[in-house]
């Protein structure tokens, strides 16, 4: 049988980047424990620079005579975002997924006695291993938990990129009944033929057997198997309604002892998605209620411990959603069990975000981690979808791109292909672009009234993408604000950071999601804030400030409450602008967040008003607020007469509290607005001429030329020292430059540059 031993304590760590630890042990290093990240503090605006390159993990291993008569694997959770496994100075395996389990088998380079096992990782930028660029931050370090595998000479394969070595498949085959089917592969790693049974049983949650199978094998070196049965009118796996699950134990036996066994939860349920009905969970419409969630947590980088993950679906829980999408990568396989066990619809992804690969242009890496997070994850009923792609096109739209997300949607349904696939486009992409053939689902990150737009925009989008592309069902990806809690506005405005305006911006957004049955949902950017190392706005250094609670899960915003009055069954009430402490004007608008029709407001102690209504945002006008201190309460009685309360204190300050305000960092006017000292005057389009630059050409080719690089850096030398152009420029063009609004490109500028380019011979 199988021996799972922990393998997280005793490790020895260091940023000294020196190859010779690949044989010699390290000196003056730090003792961690694992998990570890080396970004924990300067991923998330730290005082430190922020750090990537390659750093050095090392432990002595025991291993006694008997071990060695075992097969013993290296299991480790993720190593961020490259991993390199040394064992006694001999290379055992490595990894390119930075988000993925993978195992590196021992036996052959151990020795009994001490064993020097070194792990080199790094977090630096490749060229190759997605992801190349994004709006988080790439964290490094052995920041999962690891194991040590101890195996008997026959197995279930754990070397096929995956997690069980085993599959389960489950597909509604008639009204009352579905098909499991285990298949996956047994691996017998002695030198001699043997016999061998696979035995299976299904437990309900009651540990009644409802289904027993077992098939005889011939074990060689691999043997594939496959078992179907029926399983007769079983409890389906609900959603949050009722997420029933069964236990399914898979065990390979030779010469009448257990070898290896695998015991797996599965939830049976069919998912389906209609532009009519939107998508149906068992037969039944669902609006997706969702969020997403990045892995980091305060003061602690990715390295997340189950505790935190805990924290984080508590949270979600209590906010009432259904679903979650977990961005932008593969998350801890404990979290997708977390979900399986309540009920979230997950949309599960790879990092082949932002920017494509030019060094390799087939982006294998992107396959490479599909596979994975397919074959990883494949057991966990709550994934509904696999996500390929992320704003993919944010730099370029070319048919080569076009060519890999095909790729990849191949490659997911040849893995899995009883799943959805889906990918989340950036708002450039235009609604009748063939890009949106290509998957099951389509999703939009639109951003309304934060990077562009008026928040009413939403709805004017998603009514003409349905226009033209009446059959294909939509999700708003991501939608939201930055929010610092501790700006505050009275009018709020877009990019004042305020709590107000996120309030204003989410509710728009609950209320154009609900009208259209053609948008499947919405998940919102995000649920916690989280680390981006490059970011500096919103007052906070190396955050993105969205989420509906702060990074240290410890303030939950208005915004928050929101939509536990929109989606959680659960009763309460919450007065919004708890926060908004000091208020200079006498006359204040009350909000009241509250799942609960029946609500009396006190006024310093005495009734103010009596409300019955089911909106979840119940607004007070004009209450008016006398000098000092004003206590405000609030009474809710539910359908049961349990009486729910929440009260805030308001001062009636005379002046405005500036520290509410959010205050921008200047910004020189030619910076601002860096195209005046052109002349646009004569701004007329010419007709390009082939064998010529053009602002159609990449940065890169226009680099290669003298003159044409002269050209560029005339009208960009302003932008050349920024973190995205560094990482784009050989694959994003000025054409493309000036659909960003960062670039602050006016369309004018274009035929301008085009006249000097197309004057420049390739």
């Amino acid at each position: 049988m199988v021996q799972i031993m922990p393998l997280n304590d005793h490790w020895i760590f260091t940023k000294t980047n020196n190859p010779t630890y690949v044989f010699e042990s390290i000196q003056d290093g730090q003792s961690v424990t694992l998990p570890h990240s080396w970004n924990d503090t300067d991923g998330q605006g730290g005082s430190e620079k922020y750090f990537r390159g390659q750093c050095w993990y090392q432990r002595i291993l025991d291993i006694s005579h008997e071990d060695l008569t075992k097969r013993i694997y290296l299991e480790i959770g993720a190593a961020g975002n490259m991993g390199h496994v040394y064992v006694n100075g001999n290379m055992a395996g490595e990894s390119r997924c930075g988000y993925a389990m993978f195992r590196v088998p021992l036996t052959p380079y151990l020795k009994e006695g001490e064993n020097l096992i070194t792990i080199m990782v790094d977090n630096g930028y490749d060229s190759t291993v997605f992801p190349l660029m994004a709006d988080f931050t790439f964290y490094g370090g052995l920041y999962r938990e690891m194991s040590l595998l101890v195996m008997d000479e026959v197995h279930f394969d754990l070397m096929d990129n995956g997690r069980d070595g085993v599959y389960l498949t489950q597909r509604k085959i008639s009204p009352e009944t579905f098909e499991l089917d285990v298949h996956g592969q047994i691996v017998n790693e002695s030198s001699v033929l043997k016999e061998g049974s696979l035995q299976i049983q299904v437990r309900d949650e009651a540990g009644k057997t409802v289904l027993e199978a077992s098939s005889e094998l011939a074990l060689g070196n691999e043997a594939k198997f496959s078992i179907k049965s029926e399983v007769a009118n079983p409890i389906l796996w609900d959603g949050v309604d009722q997420p029933y699950l069964y236990t399914v134990e898979v065990s390979v036996l030779s010469e009448g002892q257990v070898c290896d066994s695998r015991i797996i939860a599965i939830g049976f349920r069919t998912v389906e998605a209609t532009t009519e009905q939107g998508l149906l969970l068992n037969g039944k419409p669902v609006k997706i209620n969702g969020v997403c969630r990045h892995q980091d947590f305060a003061g602690v980088g990715n390295a997340i411990t189950k505790t935190h993950m805990d924290e984080d679906m508590a949270l979600i829980r209590e906010i009432g959603a259904n679903s979650l999408r977990l961005a932008h990568y593969q998350h801890d396989d404990y979290f997708y069990s977390l979900c399986d066990r309540y009920g979230l619809l997950v949309w599960a992804e790879i990092p082949f975000i932002s920017i494509p690969s030019t060094k390799d242009p087939e982006n294998h890496n992107a396959e490479e981690q599909l596979e994975k997070l397919i074959k990883q994850a494949y057991n966990h009923c709550s994934i509904y979808c696999w996500g390929i792609q992320n704003e993919i096109t944010i730099a370029v739209e070319t048919e080569q791109t076009y060519k890999t997300i095909r790729k990849l949607e191949v490659l997911a349904k040849h893995l899995d292909p009883n799943r959805l696939t889906v990918q989340a486009n950036i708002n450039g992409v235009e609604n009748n672009s063939i890009i949106n053939s290509f998957t099951d689902l389509i999703g939009y990150n639109l951003y309304y009234g934060w990077y562009y737009g008026e928040i009413k925009d939403l709805q004017d989008r998603l009514d003409e993408f349905h226009r033209a592309q009446p059959k294909i069902p939509i999700i708003v990806s991501e939608y939201g604000v930055d929010t610092n809690p501790k700006y505050h506005s009275y009018t709020p405005q877009v990019q004042d950071y305020t709590e107000e305006y996120q309030l204003l911006f989410h509710q728009n957004a609950l209320e154009t999601f609900d009208k259209r049955t053609f948008v499947l949902g919405g998940y919102v950017w995000n649920m916690f804030d989280f680390g981006s190392a490059n970011r500096n706005e919103g007052g906070e250094t190396g955050k993105n400030l969205k989420g509906l609670v702060t990074i240290d899960r410890k303030i939950k915003k208005d915004a928050f409450y929101l939509y536990k009055a929109n989606w959680s069954k659960v009763p309460f009430v919450h007065l919004a602008g708890r926060r908004f402490t000091n208020r200079h004007q006498e006359l204040n608008d009350i909000a009241i967040l509250s799942n609960v029709q029946d609500v009396k407001v006190y006024l310093n102690h005495t009734l103010l008003t009596e409300i019955k209504s089911d909106s979840p945002m119940k607004i007070i006008k004009d209450v008016p607020l006398i000098a000092g201190e004003n206590y405000v309460k609030v009474e809710a009685a539910d359908e049961f007469g349990v009486i729910h309360t929440d009260e805030i204190v308001l001062h009636h300050a005379a002046e405005i509290d500036r520290n509410y305000i959010h205050v921008k960092p200047e910004k020189e006017k030619n910076v601002v607005n860096w195209f005046e000292k052109f002349d646009l005057s004569n701004a007329e389009t010419i007709e390009l001429r082939d064998g010529y630059f053009s602002t159609f050409d990449t940065i890169e080719d226009l680099y290669s030329n003298e003159e044409a690089k002269a050209v560029f850096l005339k009208y960009f030398e302003h932008v050349t020292n920024n973190p995205f152009f560094e990482v784009t420029k050989d694959v994003i063009s000025i054409e493309k430059m000036a659909q960003l609004t960062f670039y602050n490109i006016p369309p004018e500028l274009i035929p301008v540059i085009n006249k000097e380019l197309n004057a420049i011979q390739k």
